[in-house]
């Protein structure tokens, strides 16, 4: 199922402001980045040696980050893991009785994603992806 960590979603109120520490002063390549308006977030996926770091800035209110940024401020957001086949651990969990936020797969910045509900990991919000080709992902 999990081949790595694929990245840590990183919630900010200002991407220029967090492009500056990330990219500017900590030297991180800008992989992707994108606007997702189904998410309702403007996101950057850095790289980071073997995995990245997603900075995930609200855009329109009353979205799930837009509350957590909110209720929790700036900070952790997720955590994401690689998988090789995503449709297929996505089945298994729900055959397992895993709770989840996506019943079906979606494409976001790292490519095809769900996210598993906090409560099934002990309160930490967990992502699952499948990279798929750049010119396929959400530009």
């Amino acid at each position: 199922m999990i081949q790595k960590v694929h990245h840590v979603g990183v919630v900010v109120r200002d991407m220029d402001e967090a492009m500056r520490f990330y990219r500017d002063t900590l030297g991180l390549h800008v992989h992707r980045e994108a606007t997702i308006h189904e998410q309702g977030v403007r996101a950057a996926l850095l790289t980071l040696g073997d995995s990245e770091i997603e900075l995930l800035q609200p855009v329109i209110e009353d979205t799930g980050v837009a509350r957590y940024l909110e209720k929790k401020g700036e900070g952790l957001h997720h955590i994401c893991f690689q998988v090789e086949d995503i449709e297929r651990d996505l089945e298994a969990l729900k055959r397992r009785g895993t709770e989840m936020i996506d019943l079906e797969t979606r494409i976001g910045l790292a490519g095809r994603i769900c996210f598993l509900h906090p409560s099934a990991m002990d309160g930490a919000l967990v992502e699952l992806c499948q990279p798929i080709d750049d010119a396929m992902a959400a530009t």
